[in-house]
């Protein structure tokens, strides 16, 4: 019996919560009623609300003019990052507001903050790094709010330094706050959702989690107000839907099934003890069957709105591996520090996540 139950501790990979064979069996069980529901809801058409969700953020990265990521993971077009002014070779001297990067990430700041948004943004600076000239000097990082430096930036007295000053501060807060989850919120927000169904926030696993408690309450038929639950990968995506990667180092080779096993386990604990902290999410716009391949737009995605284009499985469903190829005549073959050539296999796809979890519109 104990070698059975060790048999089953590994193949859930939950070793940070140790599961004996009843625990094993509760959660198939939960997992199969789950994938149950997600295939019922998969199998029917998007939903108009999915529809508007996917259009918004095809909207928002066409008008970013973002990156573009193909399904080898390679980055092929470069497109506008956050801190940017509008791109202009002509060096013109007026520009469309909506063209510049800083704006279009404050713009969904705001939409999640409203008027607060100054004091839940964050500077980072390093003491007097801006006067050193040893790069050996240590630096003891300094923080303050966006709201307390605009406050200093209003005691200029001529208007354009002013100016300046406060597109300055908000451009720094734009590259030292994360962003993706402020997009994700943006869009849903914008796509006609409420609170009550959606909780707009500023980090991903915050509805990462509320996904889940979903799942869990439709498995009681329990009510619940969520508009997403959390679905195995092994489900068709749609349009609307919200694909999920997580960037936990010490979680690094446990397999898609067991950290979605450890966030289950985490609804019956306190929420100060969850297993996943650092977490992106991307929606899901268009799925092309034919091709097989699945369209996402997620914020922040290497400093802009990037659109990813990802492989999926002969059943189209998603398939957590997005290695890429990345031998050949693109392999990488840069000497390193040493002079010595490369070692081993590098990653060389931006689409090789830690991809987990499919949150389903319902």
């Amino acid at each position: 019996m104990r070698a059975l139950v060790c048999v089953v501790a590994a193949a859930i990979g939950f070793a940070a919560h140790p599961a004996g064979a009843q625990d094993h069996r509760a959660a198939a069980k939960f997992w199969k009623s789950v994938q149950a529901t997600c295939n019922t809801t998969a199998a029917k058409t998007a939903s108009e609300l999915g529809r508007r969700i996917a259009q918004i953020a095809r909207d928002e990265f066409n008008i970013f003019d973002g990156h573009r990521i193909d399904s080898n993971g390679r980055l092929f077009r470069f497109g506008l990052t956050e801190a940017e002014h509008e791109e202009d070779d002509g060096g013109g001297i007026q520009a469309v507001v909506g063209h510049l990067g800083w704006w279009r990430v404050m713009k969904y700041w705001r939409a999640l903050y409203g008027e607060d948004t100054g004091n839940m943004l964050e500077v980072r600076g390093y003491r007097d790094a801006s006067t050193s000239t040893s790069d050996a000097q240590a630096a003891t990082l300094l923080r303050a709010s966006a709201a307390e430096l605009l406050k200093e930036a209003e005691k200029a007295s001529d208007p354009a330094v002013r100016e300046f000053l406060r597109e300055a501060v908000m451009r720094a807060a734009i590259t030292d706050t994360s962003w993706s989850a402020a997009f994700v919120s943006y869009v849903v927000k914008q796509a006609g959702v409420s609170a009550k169904a959606f909780r707009f926030a500023n980090a991903h696993r915050v509805y990462i989690y509320d996904a889940f408690a979903t799942s869990a309450a439709e498995t009681t038929n329990a009510a619940s107000d969520g508009i997403y639950r959390a679905c195995p990968l092994t489900t068709k995506p749609r349009v609307g839907d919200l694909i999920c990667n997580h960037r936990e180092g010490k979680l690094a080779d446990e397999s898609d099934v067991a950290v979605r096993e450890r966030i289950r386990a985490d609804l019956e604990r306190d929420a100060s003890t969850r297993s996943i902290w650092r977490t992106h999410c991307e929606v899901v716009v268009y799925v092309d069957a034919g091709a097989r391949k699945v369209y996402t737009v997620g914020g922040n995605v290497n400093q802009s709105v990037t659109a990813r284009k990802m492989n999926l499985r002969g059943d189209l469903k998603f398939s957590a591996v997005q290695k890429g190829h990345c031998g050949g005549g693109g392999a990488w073959t840069l000497p390193d520090a040493s002079g010595e050539a490369p070692r081993g296999k590098e990653k060389c796809s931006l689409n090789d996540k830690k991809w987990f979890v499919l949150l389903q519109l319902r």
